[in-house]
């Protein structure tokens, strides 16, 4: 059974039976300090310091920060071009997009994504089960951008990133833009999601994360 905690911001730990992944680890400059985690595998989408502190990982990750495909540790990833931007990567460059298939779900990392996906970008993507996406604007997918790609993808459990919590020195949306764009009225949050694919269920699910840091 897969395992995803949020880190904050755009850095998840993704546990499978075999392997643990960091996303996106970020440095101290963000103001949410550092998880100290341990990991098998580093993915980073994006090249920039709240993205790419491949240093702040414990042990001797295997790092991923490309496209390509990939197994490491009975893991399948495969990393998919996108921008983290919507001037085709003129302001902010570009970023990966990462695909795990954890067990037997296909969990999609958006990183640090700017734009709406174009038909090869969905292609490459593929079904997804659990979609990590940036909601918080600024340096990445607006409230109603990422409503758009959500669309797009269709996946089975939304769980968003890349938001204000009130703790970071990056200026972005809180999370309540991005709720009332999906219509949510009532959440609650998760310490983590642990599930198997037989539990999920047809229609698209928020699942919104507490931040482990």
């Amino acid at each position: 059974m897969a395992e995803i905690i949020w880190l904050g911001h755009a850095s998840f730990r993704l546990k499978s039976k075999d392997a643990t992944i960091i996303t996106d680890p970020y440095d101290k400059s963000l103001g949410l300090g550092s998880p100290g985690q341990r990991a098998d595998i580093v993915t980073v989408s994006h090249n920039h310091p709240h993205h790419n502190s491949v240093a702040a990982v414990k042990g001797d990750p295997m790092v991923i920060a490309g496209p390509g495909e990939y197994e490491v540790r009975g893991v399948f990833i495969t990393g998919v071009w996108s921008f983290a931007d919507d001037e085709g990567g003129k302001k902010l460059g570009r970023n990966n997009v990462f695909l795990f298939h954890l067990d037997d779900l296909v969990v999609c990392h958006l990183g640090a994504l700017g734009h709406t996906l174009s038909s090869q970008q969905l292609e490459a993507i593929g079904d997804v089960d659990v979609l990590l996406v940036p909601v918080g604007g600024n340096v990445s997918l607006t409230a109603g951008k990422a409503s758009e790609v959500i669309s797009q993808i269709e996946p089975r459990v939304v769980i968003p990133m890349h938001y204000s919590t009130g703790r970071e020195t990056l200026q972005m949306d809180s999370l309540d833009k991005f709720t009332k764009e999906m219509g949510l009225k009532d959440w609650t949050t998760q310490d983590k999601f642990s599930m198997k694919k037989s539990d999920l269920g047809e229609t698209t699910q928020v699942m919104i994360l507490e931040p482990k840091v």
